[in-house]
């Protein structure tokens, strides 16, 4: 298979990220079978493309017959077997509970042809285990999308253990062949199957911090967003934990609490709201409340002072030298251009902690360390040495 011969997906699962897929991948010219186990939510999921693709007939940036033709090229199913038995490539796009997706990949490796490749838009999850489930674990690989799909470029390409070079290199090209409504999308190689990934993973250190700041009754979160989005970025830590779901959050804390380090068990207050049921944007309050669904208004005036956002890059430029240590990216620069194009930043983190000099970079990170009793944040080697090219 080539490429060029990835006509025909099958997306699993219509929810936020299932629909948002299949609206950037029909928009490309492909045919899209779209999959949830009812029909109502793989109805909900076409309305919604709708929706998103009406608005852009509505600002005249796309014609009503592009509309048509990407609209008649959805197909709903809620049968597995129909939905990928003459497929070129499946996205599974299921909630992030690694036994469903082995589900998934068992049954649909039974009904999909032979040459399809199997893809999941997991987005810390193991690749390799779902190839297990498989009988064809070369063809097997990650395809992770960022939230929202249809506007955020990154996407992340994963190796599994048994990921071919032809699956690796055949997905890569195809998501350099797809279009959202800002532009080409930008694919990033993660050559080894690592919990995170390289955006998540280099973030993961962060939202420990963070956590344990506000556990710790260091920080007040919107005086820390504040500071944070003075500073150009689009989001702040704590509302943007609100924005994928504190649900999210929690069950990412308890993968890295079990796949990387005991010191990733969530805290406190992350546990209380999920029990009462705040979520964040989804439910209408978690950390911020969420009136309808509408961003929290940040009061720029509370900015902490004291609050330095070069904490926060230097933990980020430490995990990313753990990810160059195990061979995960290919190189810094790399890691910069999956942080720019996951989360909208203007520069990636080792562009800015650049000029610090790696040695202050490491000093910063065993304090932050010391600080917090955490000995995740210790300056890995290659930090400490200053063995970083960009």
């Amino acid at each position: 298979m080539k490429q060029s011969d990835i006509k025909k997906i099958a997306v699993i699962g219509a929810g936020d990220m299932g629909h948002g897929i299949a609206e950037v991948c029909a928009m490309s010219g492909c045919t899209i079978n779209l999959y949830d186990i009812t029909q109502e939510f793989v109805d909900n999921g076409k309305r919604k493309i709708t929706q998103s693709l009406e608005k852009q007939v509505a600002k005249q940036k796309m014609s009503q017959d592009d509309f048509n033709q990407i609209i008649g090229s959805i197909h709903c199913y809620t049968s597995l077997k129909e939905a990928v038995s003459d497929i070129d490539l499946m996205i599974e796009a299921a909630p992030e509970v690694l036994d469903l997706k082995k589900k998934i990949f068992r049954e649909a490796d039974g009904y999909a042809p032979k040459d399809a490749i199997l893809a999941s838009n997991t987005s810390s999850m193991s690749i390799t285990g779902m190839a297990e489930a498989t009988g064809r674990p070369d063809q097997v690989a990650g395809i992770h999308f960022f939230n929202p799909p249809a506007m955020m470029k990154l996407v992340e390409v994963i190796r599994g253990d048994t990921t071919s070079d032809d699956t690796m290199n055949i997905c890569y090209e195809f998501i350099e062949g797809l279009n959202n409504f800002r532009g080409a999308m930008v694919p990033v190689r993660v050559e080894k199957d690592t919990p995170g990934f390289i955006f998540n993973r280099v973030n993961a250190p962060v939202g420990l911090y963070m956590a344990e700041l506000y556990d710790k009754g260091f920080v007040d979160p919107e005086a820390v967003d504040a500071k944070i989005r003075s500073t150009g970025a689009p989001m702040g830590p704590y509302e943007l934990m609100d924005y994928t779901g504190l649900d999210i959050n929690l069950n990412g804390m308890e993968y890295s609490r079990a796949n990387l380090s005991p010191e990733f068990k969530p805290s406190g207050w992350l546990k209380k709201l999920n029990e009462a049921g705040k979520l964040g944007k989804k439910t209408g309050e978690g950390i911020y409340k969420w009136p309808g669904g509408a961003r929290p208004v940040i009061d720029m005036s509370k900015a902490d002072p004291n609050f330095d956002v070069m904490d926060v890059v230097c933990l980020q430029v430490n995990e990313g030298t753990k990810l160059l240590e195990a061979g995960v990216a290919v190189s810094a620069a790399e890691i910069d251009k999956a942080m720019i194009y996951g989360g909208g930043n203007a520069f990636g983190p080792f562009t800015l902690a650049k000029d610090m000099g790696w040695q202050k970079v490491a000093e910063r990170c065993e304090a932050i360390s010391n600080k917090l009793g955490i000995k995740w944040f210790l300056p890995t080697e290659t930090l400490k040495k200053g063995d970083i090219q960009l």
